[in-house]
């Protein structure tokens, strides 16, 4: 029998997004889209004098790894620079390429396991990263 896709992990992390709102309300912000899945986000941040995440606001309208994914990003976000952003996607994606030992990447992460063997939605996941980045360089 074959492991389920979307856990129950998965599933509660889609459910609940920090900082969610409709894509309407942050029409002037950042936005990426995934050009292998068709996932898009868009992200406004606020930073501090340090260049700090203080304040994160994101719509999301993605898969539920993508959605996930935006779940664990704004959880744990607060308090990271650029440098650390940058970082974080690079482990992600080591992680998503079969690397067991960047499975610390980012607080969370283990709990899209399952995406792994999925490289089609590996965009998703790395999206909500790629957004915050984004989002960032605009500041």
């Amino acid at each position: 029998m074959t492991a389920p896709l979307y856990t129950r992990d998965i599933l509660r992390l889609a459910a609940n997004i920090p900082g969610q709102r409709g894509f309407d309300e942050l029409n002037g912000d950042t936005e990426t889209r995934s050009p292998t899945c068709g996932s898009r986000m868009r992200v406004a941040v606020e930073l501090n004098g340090a260049g700090q995440v203080v304040a994160l606001t994101q719509a999301v309208e993605a898969c539920a790894f993508g959605q996930a994914a935006a779940a664990l990003m704004g959880r744990s976000a607060q308090g990271r620079t650029r440098t650390d952003i940058e970082t974080a996607i690079g482990v992600i994606e080591a992680w998503l390429d079969g690397d067991d030992a960047a499975g610390d990447g980012w607080p969370g992460i283990a709990a899209l396991e399952p995406v792994r063997r999925r490289k089609g939605r590996h965009g998703a996941v790395l999206l909500p990263f790629r957004a915050l980045l984004a989002a960032m360089e605009r500041r």
